[in-house]
């Protein structure tokens, strides 16, 4: 065991403690070393699979050690805890200079939560077809004539209070034909947005009625 090989595991060790210590209770980092097969279990940070120190390799260990072109990382594999629950796992080998598997790093999410929540979100946003409705806007309508209101005085370069009297009457006719004008309280809110009395939006609906 050369001193370098030990060098590598001791900086890797680092790296398992402050990784398992970002996402505790979720995510178990084990830290192998390849070098002793049968007590291979280095480290372990969040054991959720419930392995010590000094416990031997898994199957994904000795298939490193057995094959020198074993992938350095295997990412994202799924795998299973003793008690059932699912993980998402990763596997990252550390090579000496000889290019020889020393030890491995290995992460196990506990995707369990997750999945459930998934679940729960996909029954929540689930809609139901019920046929043939009408369409439904909800938002506010001081929100749609503001929206309105802006988008066309935009167009003209200049703000909604700042409409000539003719544009401003052209708005009105616009927001009336499209049901904006319908809604409770819409009059008071568009004078607001124009800064004009309700009188002078009555006086514009009037004028665009006359023949």
């Amino acid at each position: 065991m050369s001193d370098e090989d030990e060098l590598l595991l001791r900086e890797a060790e680092k790296i398992a403690g402050a990784v398992g210590k970002m996402f505790p209770g979720l995510c178990e980092v084990v830290l192998h070393d390849l070098r002793d097969p049968d007590h291979a279990v280095r480290a372990v940070e969040n054991p959720l699979s419930g392995r010590r120190p000094g416990d031997p390799a898994t199957e994904l260990g000795l298939a490193r050690l057995a094959d020198p072109d074993f992938p350095d990382v295997v990412q994202n594999y799924p795998g299973r805890l003793p008690d059932g629950r699912a993980v998402k796992s990763t596997s990252i080998g550390i090579r000496n200079a000889d290019g020889a598997y020393v030890g491995a790093l290995c992460l196990n999410l506990d995707v369990s939560l997750l999945t459930e929540l998934a679940a729960v979100a996909t029954r929540l946003t689930r809609t139901d077809d019920p046929g043939p409705t009408p369409p439904e806007t909800l938002r506010p309508p001081a929100s749609a004539l503001h929206e309105a209101a802006r988008e066309y005085a935009a167009l003209r370069g200049c703000t909604p209070r700042e409409l000539p009297t003719r544009d401003r009457t052209d708005l009105v006719r616009a927001l009336r034909a499209q049901g904006h004008l319908d809604v409770k309280h819409a009059t008071r809110v568009l004078a607001g947005v124009l800064g004009v009395s309700r009188a002078t939006i009555y006086n514009d609906l009037r004028t665009q009625d006359a023949p």
